[in-house]
């Protein structure tokens, strides 16, 4: 299975193609990577880059490439995961350097967590937040997660963050 395309008013979700490994592998060697587990090689960002493309045969979810519909310019990724260390599904993001501030985020996140909630048989969905991570804190709770303090993480730094169904 690939990633199905998801619309937005602004944005197209869509499979990840090659040429957004050198934009990702740049984003994952930055020190913005640091509250996504960077920074990192660009060998080390290959395997971070095809588990989150093979999740979707493994899993029949995982992550879109997020591109601007007006222009096609790739902004960064969302994803849904759930890889063995997770004790959750989650959903992530990241954007590229000079996209954030426009609600492109909360926009992409937004329609993963719709089609996930739609899609998927268990409607259960988290998202592992670095404490130093206040923008994607910030997303999070546009999205209507709240904070959840007993939820286990895959990290004892990880603020666990809960979406519920949109209303």
């Amino acid at each position: 299975m690939i990633a199905p395309i998801l619309q937005t008013d602004r944005l197209t979700l869509r499979p990840h193609t090659s040429d957004d490994f050198a934009p990702y592998a740049a984003f994952f060697a930055s020190k913005r990577a640091t509250t996504v587990g960077g920074p990192l090689s660009a060998k080390q960002a290959w395997f971070f880059f095809c588990n989150d493309i093979a999740q979707w045969s493994l899993h029949g979810f995982g992550a879109w490439g997020v591109e601007r519909t007006e222009d096609g310019v790739f902004l960064g990724q969302v994803a849904i995961q759930h890889p063995p260390f997770f004790p959750e599904r989650e959903l992530g993001w990241v954007l590229l350097d000079g996209f954030e501030g426009h609600g492109y985020a909360t926009e992409a996140a937004g329609a993963a967590r719709d089609w996930a909630f739609a899609n998927l048989d268990e409607a259960r969905l988290v998202s592992y937040i670095s404490p130093d991570n206040v923008t994607s804190i910030s997303v999070a709770e546009r999205l209507g997660a709240e904070r959840d303090l007993i939820a286990e993480a895959p990290s004892d730094e990880d603020l666990v963050y809960r979406h519920r169904v949109a209303a």
